[in-house]
């Protein structure tokens, strides 16, 4: 990444704040004289160590925080492998690719000195499967790299803090991993208070927020940098700016680590404290609670409402309700019975016992919103179209999608994923036809055609290989 990754006869290189080691630009004379050292051209080779060690460590007092650079080459790291889309300043990632050593290098040498300023974040609209607008804060490159550095220093401070039955944005959990505890306790209580924080992300109280950070770090870096983009403006497309004095951008790299830490103790320790009976269950701003009756569940609605109040938030009121867990055994009704949680939809079902026998059960199964999204990703490829592709290079494009939506989507119920299986037949049935001359306005023996290529290369595609080949008709 940085020049300077060499031998140990080169390790003064690598800890050498100029920019020559690092392939970077000449410093500004601030930077010069904050880094205290001598122009490029006039440094001589150190004569004896102990020259080089009180040059360095010269240096390192120059510096007012110690952040390491290779935190900053991991931060990129993982930035790079994000992806993502430019800031305010429009810059890509590719972009930052082509003066890559030298933008890394100011961005370690502003944030060492304390003199890194966040920029404003691009304010984004995208739709809602619920329907609706949401706005998403998007950092610069710069920025998020920024970010990372950060969040790579503070969430081992942080995250160990954390409940079990916290499962958004955490290493080692995952939403997955809160369907399958879901699932289990709906067998065993027959409600479910289900809750959705309103603007989560927008509303986050500062106060109540840096109080949280300052009772798990005193590491002063960390906390300056955050104070400085809790406050960075919004820009809006049509250049309005909004000044923030509360919440955190969705979509900046250490908002939902904040988030967490936030509602660790909004809602996490407070929930277990006060009610240490009731299994609950949090992904990021949506939550479950597990209630034995009603009249409980009611209760803890009241108690939730009053707590999130306290705390600057609001409970959304169409998206927070009681639901009863129906099933061969709860046969009383209820206005709601069923809840969507995770892209999954909770409801009863028929399912098979170990014996065999079929029951209804109160189970998972991916939700209709969840259907209808793969099935307009599936069609805006326009597979039918792409005859200049072959089917092993559709095969390698899509594949990587079906292996995701199969691996989360399929975990429970999978017969309900038929219906996506047979919509990608039924697309690469049109490509087919459109390809190849002998098929075309012959669509039956198009199909008897993919038909024995299902048999002579089940592998193919993602599907096939789940044996969900499904229809073509």
């Amino acid at each position: 990444m940085f020049k300077g990754e060499g031998t140990s006869g080169d390790h003064h290189k690598a800890e050498s704040t100029e920019a020559r080691y690092w392939d970077g630009a000449a410093r500004s004379s601030d930077e010069a004289s904050v880094m205290e050292v001598e122009r490029r051209g006039s440094v001589k080779p150190p004569e004896r160590r102990s020259q080089l060690q009180m040059q360095e460590e010269g240096r390192c007092q120059a510096k007012p925080y110690d952040i390491d650079k290779w935190l900053v080459v991991e931060a990129y790291n993982r930035v790079k492998a994000n992806a993502g889309s430019a800031g305010v300043d429009r810059q890509s990632l590719e972009a930052f690719d082509r003066d890559r050593r030298n933008n890394l290098y100011k961005l370690w040498n502003r944030m060492s000195s304390g003199s890194y300023m966040p920029p404003p974040v691009r304010a984004v609209s995208i739709p809602k499967k619920s329907g609706g607008e949401r706005i998403l804060g998007i950092p610069t490159v710069t920025d998020r790299i920024a970010q990372m550095v950060v969040k790579l220093q503070f969430e081992p401070e942080v995250e160990p803090h954390f409940l079990e039955d916290s499962y958004g944005y955490r290493p080692g959990k995952s939403a997955i991993q809160a369907i399958g505890v879901t699932r289990k306790r709906c067998w065993r209580y027959p409600w479910v208070l289900e809750f959705d924080i309103r603007g989560l992300f927008d509303n986050i109280p500062h106060e109540l927020l840096l109080k949280a950070i300052d009772r798990h770090t005193a590491n002063p870096w960390v906390k300056l940098y955050i104070r400085r983009w809790l406050t960075a403006p919004l820009v809006h497309a049509d250049g309005r700016t909004d000044e923030r004095d509360k919440g955190t951008p969705q979509g900046g790299v250490i908002s939902p680590l904040l988030a967490n830490l936030f509602l660790h103790y909004t809602f996490d320790r407070w929930i277990s404290r006060h009610f240490p009976a009731i299994d609950w269950c949090r992904y990021a701003d949506d939550g479950l609670l597990h209630c034995s009756t009603q009249r409980q569940a009611r209760f803890l609605l009241r108690s939730l409402h009053e707590r999130f109040r306290e705390c600057g938030l609001e409970l959304h009121p169409e998206k927070t309700r009681i639901v009863y867990c129906q099933d061969h055994r709860r046969a009383s009704n209820h206005a709601h019975t069923s809840f969507d949680f995770l892209g999954y939809t909770f409801k009863k079902r028929v399912v098979k016992g170990r014996s065999g026998e079929l029951f209804l059960g109160f189970c998972p199964g991916i939700s209709r919103p969840s259907i209808q999204g793969i099935i307009e990703k599936v069609r805006k490829w326009r597979i039918g179209q792409r005859t200049d592709l072959s089917i092993t290079d559709i095969a390698g494009f899509i594949n990587p999608y079906l292996h995701g939506w199969w691996n989360y989507y399929g975990r429970y119920y999978r017969s309900l994923m038929y219906r996506v299986a047979r919509y990608v037949n039924q697309r690469l049935v049109r490509w087919a036809m459109r390809k190849f001359k002998h098929l075309r306005g012959r669509k039956k023996k198009t199909i008897a055609t993919l038909e024995r290529l299902v048999k002579v290369r089940p592998k193919l595609f993602a599907h096939w290989s789940q044996g969900m080949s499904g229809a073509f008709a």
